[in-house]
């Protein structure tokens, strides 16, 4: 019998500063049985830090030809790939052949940083993608805001993101590996 996905809602208030854009959202992330606490966040992060009223999860871990979330447009093109992880190569280029914009959000501290060693001159060549990065450290703390409901204030601004709820308040600060050309 095949474990299914847990569910969880967010209602998510956005003042991203540096991009003049103000949203209010109820979001729900399907986790998936193999996912943790901790990558489900960052999928909600990285939401928060692209926010838009037409960004959405996709199905994820389940679909391998799909991205974490994407921006479509009306045309049914793909405007933003958020991606999640240490992906391969080929998954960047296709991501960014696909998509006007990719986001990638690299954590996992002693992996990341030698995929990044691996990595870096072979991301340099997509003008398109910009590489998060996301330290342990941080991704535990945001891992304490996991509830199956949620209630989120972020604000983002000079490029740090404020994320609070009721109980816990959190600076977070993404090092911008390979920064969008």
């Amino acid at each position: 019998m095949a474990l299914k996905a847990t569910i969880y809602k967010a209602v998510v208030n956005v003042a991203d500063l540096d991009r003049n854009q103000f949203l209010d959202a109820a979001l729900t992330l399907a986790r998936h049985p193999s996912e943790t606490q901790e990558r489900m966040m960052l999928r909600l992060l990285a939401w928060i830090k692209y926010a838009d009223e037409r960004l959405q999860f996709t199905r994820g871990l389940s679909a391998e030809d799909e991205p974490e979330a994407w921006l479509r447009n009306d045309h049914l093109g793909i405007d933003l790939w958020i991606e999640l992880g240490l992906p391969d190569e080929r998954r960047i280029k296709k991501a960014c052949t696909q998509s006007g914009e990719v986001a990638l959000f690299a954590y996992n501290n002693r992996a990341a940083q030698i995929w990044w060693q691996q990595n870096q001159n072979k991301c340099a060549q997509f003008k398109n993608l910009t590489v998060w990065y996301l330290d342990d450290e941080q991704l535990a703390q945001l891992s304490d805001f996991a509830g199956r409901t949620m209630a989120l204030q972020a604000t983002i601004q000079d490029g740090a993101i404020w994320l609070s709820d009721s109980q816990n308040n959190l600076e977070i600060h993404l090092i911008a590996w390979q920064p969008r050309s």
